[in-house]
């Protein structure tokens, strides 16, 4: 996980993401939930899936010095639901911490500070009083995706640590995987007013197609209020959608706005992912999977940003300064789904040879292999994959093959010897000297680094 200085760069997440704290400047304490140390003196452990239990009314006095924690965090998506687990992975190993939050996507408030007391602040603060109820408390602050103008020299909220993700290596990540479909045309779908995180999204996706001479048509977000309303923009959206140029690789900026891509295009009778290919931000799973056709998205690494936020924190309240610091939540990978399972090429023999190669990712196959499926020789097959993908047709094996060893590391518990055999590759050595070479770690501690978050 990477931490800058704070003159770096700016994102932000989703376009949906609501005020956390619209009511803050009025510290009501209604509807929340005191996370207190349980009776071993420790943060309840979450499920999987689960924010913090609420230790209840009937919770026993917390113990002198427990350091208690407001968090004006979202709850109802995957992004603060995954800062929210790696604040509550680091107090679990380094409290107890007490814990305020108000569950939900809509206003949050901070605690009765004179009834509650509080050491510091996690905060989304997007609006005027919630930034000056935060700022009056004088608690160390960590905020979540500052604006351009809270960023501003002449802000108070300049000085102040931030977590963010990295919307710039999220988007290459994007371009990367469409371009890996054989797409050359792409489209840009962004967010109303072009909050910084949609515009570093943007910025990054148009740069890396500008490296490989592709360029990006960007969708002209509607300046009517009117027709901002889903009802309204969706004809819009569908429109624009129609002209596009086919087959086309479609960033959403996030997993939000890729949901009403895709009812966009199936209002305009554009197929996805045959003629559309799209793909979000975010991963957040459940908005992922209900989508029609599933969506794919990258995965951010929120958990060890909330994890680097809540160690931040935690020296600030001890009284450790220095500079303010920008934690950003990193891209993983994609997760691939329905909306991006296409492969788009115009020479039908390499499509058929990058198909052949993408089918049988989990064989031990060859270059041979491959050439023997089609009419080529193996010269003109290699010199025709070579200008279509950029790559030879084993450089294409290979990365298919990673792939689909990084994903089993992170969703199995095979063996290694097993994982190898299983994507292709002759043997565990094979696998962990090709990983090493390109991820720079072997396989056995990315899945270590996968599975601590």
């Amino acid at each position: 996980m990477a931490a800058s200085p704070r003159n770096s760069s700016r994102n932000r997440p989703r376009a949906s993401s609501r005020p956390a704290a619209t009511a803050a400047a009025r510290c009501l304490a209604g509807g929340s939930q005191n996370l207190s140390p349980n009776r071993l003196g420790q943060v309840a452990r979450p499920g999987k899936a689960d924010l913090p239990a609420s230790s209840g009314t009937g919770s026993k006095p917390l113990p002198l010095g427990v350091p208690k924690v407001a968090l004006l965090i979202e709850t109802a998506r995957d992004y603060g639901r995954g800062l929210l687990r790696g604040i509550v992975r680091y107090a679990r190993l380094h409290g107890p911490w007490a814990f305020y939050i108000t569950p939900g996507d809509l206003a949050q408030v901070l605690p009765k500070m004179d009834e509650w007391g509080c050491n510091g602040i996690i905060a989304r603060v997007e609006t005027p009083e919630t930034v000056r109820a935060v700022l009056a408390t004088r608690l160390p602050v960590i905020a979540l995706d500052l604006s351009r103008e809270q960023l501003a020299g002449d802000h108070p909220l300049s000085q102040v640590s931030e977590i963010c993700p990295n919307s710039h290596a999220a988007a290459v990540m994007a371009a990367e995987h469409l371009l890996d479909l054989g797409l050359r045309q792409f489209a840009f779908v962004g967010a109303f007013d072009n909050p910084l995180w949609s515009a570093r999204r943007e910025e990054g996706f148009r740069q890396r197609l500008a490296a490989v001479s592709c360029s990006c048509h960007v969708y002209p977000l509607p300046q009517a209020k009117r027709d901002r309303q889903w009802g309204r923009e969706q004809s819009l959206m569908s429109h624009w959608l129609a002209g596009l140029p086919k087959p086309i690789g479609l960033l959403a900026c996030d997993d939000d706005r890729g949901r009403q891509v895709l009812e966009a295009c199936r209002a305009a009778g554009v197929h996805v992912p045959d003629d559309v290919a799209v793909i979000g931000v975010d991963n957040d799973e459940m908005l992922c999977d209900l989508a029609d056709p599933s969506l794919s998205s990258v995965a951010l690494d929120t958990e060890q940003a909330g994890y680097e936020a809540a160690a931040l924190l935690d020296g600030l309240m001890a009284g450790r300064s220095g500079p303010a610091r920008r934690i950003l939540a990193e891209p993983m990978y994609v997760v691939p789904r329905r909306s991006t399972d296409v492969l788009v090429l115009d020479d039908r023999e390499v499509a058929a040879a990058l198909r052949f190669v993408h089918d049988n990712a989990g064989r031990p196959i060859g270059v041979r292999d491959v050439v023997r499926q089609g009419a080529l020789s193996r010269r003109a097959l290699e010199l025709r994959f070579r200008a279509a993908m950029g790559r030879s047709i084993h450089d294409e094996i290979q990365r298919v093959r990673l792939e689909r060893a990084r994903r089993l590391l992170r969703e199995t518990d095979l063996p290694i010897s097993a994982l190898a055999a299983s994507c292709g590759f002759a043997g565990p050595g094979y696998l962990t000297r090709v990983f090493v070479q390109k991820f720079g770690q072997a396989p056995s501690a990315y899945r270590s680094q996968m599975r601590q978050g």
